[in-house]
């Protein structure tokens, strides 16, 4: 059998923060997963999220660190108009989420920003721009 891409794991300082922020952007946990030690959401087509406490982590892995610096991944979430990338950033920057990259209309014909989540985690606003004509 060939492996099959699945599961998208992150590790959570603060899971309570970090449901919070995602669950702003439509994502479903369970409720009252804000105590657990791992949490899952589904994703569209078939893939999970799964979010996991530094002490999870640290019980098979001893030896983890949380990582210094800038962040190495981000998520994307495609908005359906540029005006709702516009909302969307504004809702979380507004709810105390660091606001990375205001919206722009990129080069690449979307309108784009960037929030960071609980954890210093890019993620990504995106929606098509109109076609200029």
């Amino acid at each position: 059998m060939t492996p099959q891409f699945a599961v998208v794991g992150m590790v959570a300082s603060d899971m309570a923060a970090s449901l919070a922020f995602y669950r702003r952007l439509g994502l479903v946990f369970p409720e009252g997963s804000e105590d657990q030690p791992h949490v899952e959401a589904e994703l569209p087509g078939g893939l999970t999220l799964a979010l996991d406490t530094e002490e999870t982590i640290r019980s098979f892995h001893p030896a983890w660190q949380s990582p210094a610096g800038g962040g190495r991944m981000s998520l994307a979430f495609k908005c359906g108009t540029p005006a709702e990338v516009d909302s969307v950033y504004e809702d979380l920057v507004g709810a105390g989420h660091h606001g990375e990259l205001k919206p722009w209309d990129a080069f690449w014909g979307m309108r784009y920003a960037v929030v960071q989540d609980p954890d210093g985690n890019g993620v990504d606003l995106f929606a098509q721009l109109p076609s200029a004509e």
